[in-house]
C-alpha cells in the first residue's frame, strides 16, 4: 500500500519534492500545505490534490503517513524546526529539506523526537544519491581503494567579480553565515558519505574584495580542514560565485587511498577510478613515477534534478521496507552531524583557526530484532 503524503511549504523546492512524490509509485500524494495561500492552491490544483494553510489542519484532517516539510526561512533552514516537529509529535515520520536546521540545538531536539517517538526523520542529502557514488562505494566495498588518505572537495556556483550581483531576500540579507549553513550541508554529507564521522575540524574564510566595499555580509568563502576519526585528513574549498573551478566543474569530490583514487565530477557526470601505481591488475603504463591509465566512466546525465526523485523514493522505500531506524539512508542523525561540522566551522573560524572537536552525535541504539 502505498504510503500516503503531505507536503508543507510550496514553493520551488516544495514543488519539486511534492511532484516526485506524486509520480513514485510507493507514495499517495494527498495534501499540500503553505502558508501563502495562492501557492498553497497553485500547486495543490497543479497536482491535484487538496490545499492546506495550516500544518494543524491538515494533520487533523489528512490520515498521513509522512509529512515532507519543505518550507524556507532564515538562513534555508529556520523554519523546518517548527513543522518537522509537530509532524513528529502527531506520529508521522519526516522527510525535512536541508539543512535540517539553522540552528543546531533545535536540530538536536528535532532528531531526539524522532528517537524518542521512534519514528523516521530523513532528510534530503540527495547529493550521493547517484550512480557515480554507488559506483564509488563499490570501489570502496571491492578494496580498489585501500585505507582512504584523504578527502578533497571542492563546490561553488561559477562566478567572478564581473557577475556579482549582491543576494538579497529575507532569508539571505543580514546573515553573514547564511552560504554557511544553507550550503555546506551538502559538502559535509558526501566528505563524511565516504570518510565517515569527523574528529577535528579547523576553518579559515573570508569574502573577495568587491563584497567588502558593498558591505555584503556574506562570508562566501570557506576553507576548511577536517581529520576524520579513521586518520583520514580532508579539505574542503566552496564559494558561492566568487570564482569559477576548472576541475570539475561546480562541484568535484577525489578520496585517495592506499590502492587507488577516485574521482566524481558535477556530482551526476562523471566517475574517475586511478589505480594505484604498483597495482598487479594495471601493468601496463607502469614505471618510476607512473601509475595505470584511469578508467573514466561518463554517465551521460547532466541534470542534477535527476537527485531529487531518486533521494526521496529512497526514503519511501526505507520506511516502506521498515529498515530499522540506525540504517536509514541520509536520516536527521546524519544532516544532525553536517550541521554539528558547520558549527565547528563557524567556532574555529572565529577563533582564528583554532582546532574545533565537533558536538558528539547521539547514540543511536541498533534494533536487536532487525540487524
Amino acid at each position: 500500500m502505498a504510503l500516503r503524503v503531505g507536503v508543507v511549504g510550496c514553493r520551488g523546492i516544495g514543488t519539486t519534492h511534492a511532484t516526485a512524490h506524486k509520480n513514485d509509485e510507493l507514495a499517495e500524494l494527498v495534501a499540500v500545505c503553505d502558508v501563502v495561500k495562492s501557492r498553497a492552491d497553485e500547486l495543490a490544483a497543479k497536482l491535484q490534490v487538496k490545499a492546506y494553510y495550516c500544518l494543524d489542519d491538515m494533520l487533523a484532517n489528512e490520515q498521513l503517513d509522512i509529512v515532507d516539510v519543505c518550507t524556507g526561512g532564515p538562513e534555508n533552514g529556520g523554519w523546518h524546526g517548527i513543522p518537522v516537529m509537530q509532524a513528529l509529535s502527531a506520529g508521522k515520520h519526516v522527510l525535512c529539506e536541508k539543512p535540517i536546521s539553522n540552528d543546531v540545538e533545535e536540530a538536536r531536539q528535532m532528531v531526539a523526537l524522532a528517537a524518542k517517538n521512534n519514528l523516521y526523520l530523513g532528510v534530503n542529502l540527495n547529493h550521493y544519491f547517484t550512480q557515480p557514488a554507488d559506483d564509488a562505494k563499490k570501489l570502496i566495498a571491492e578494496d580498489k581503494i585501500g585505507e582512504i588518505i584523504y578527502l578533497h572537495l571542492r563546490m561553488g556556483f561559477p562566478g567572478s567579480e564581473w557577475a556579482y550581483a549582491r543576494t538579497a531576500g529575507a532569508n539571505m540579507e543580514g546573515y553573514p553565515y547564511f552560504h554557511v549553513k544553507a550550503f555546506l550541508a551538502h559538502p559535509f554529507s558526501i566528505m563524511r558519505y565516504f570518510g565517515g564521522n569527523v574528529a577535528q575540524i579547523q576553518s579559515f574564510m573570508s569574502k573577495p574584495s568587491y563584497r567588502i566595499k558593498t558591505a555584503d555580509p556574506m562570508v562566501s568563502v570557506n576553507s576548511i580542514h577536517l581529520k576524520f576519526e579513521n586518520g583520514a585528513i580532508g579539505y574542503m574549498f566552496s564559494s558561492r560565485g566568487d570564482t569559477t573551478n576548472y576541475y570539475g566543474g561546480w562541484w568535484s569530490i577525489e578520496v585517495g587511498g592506499t590502492k587507488g583514487t577516485f574521482a566524481i565530477e558535477n556530482c551526476v557526470e562523471k566517475l574517475i577510478y586511478q589505480p594505484a601505481q604498483g597495482n598487479p591488475d594495471y601493468t601496463a603504463g607502469q614505471g618510476l613515477g607512473k601509475a595505470p591509465e584511469a578508467i573514466i566512466t561518463d554517465y551521460g546525465v547532466s541534470d542534477f534534478g535527476t537527485t531529487f526523485p531518486r533521494r526521496i523514493h529512497c526514503f519511501l522505500e526505507d520506511v516502506t521496507n521498515g529498515v530499522p531506524k540506525n540504517k536509514l539512508r541520509a536520516s536527521g542523525r546524519d544532516a544532525l552531524a553536517t550541521l554539528e561540522y558547520t558549527f565547528a566551522a563557524i567556532d574555529s573560524f572565529e577563533h582564528g583557526g583554532i582546532l574545533v572537536n565537533p558536538h558528539p552525535l547521539p547514540f543511536v541504539k541498533p534494533d536487536p530484532n532487525n540487524q
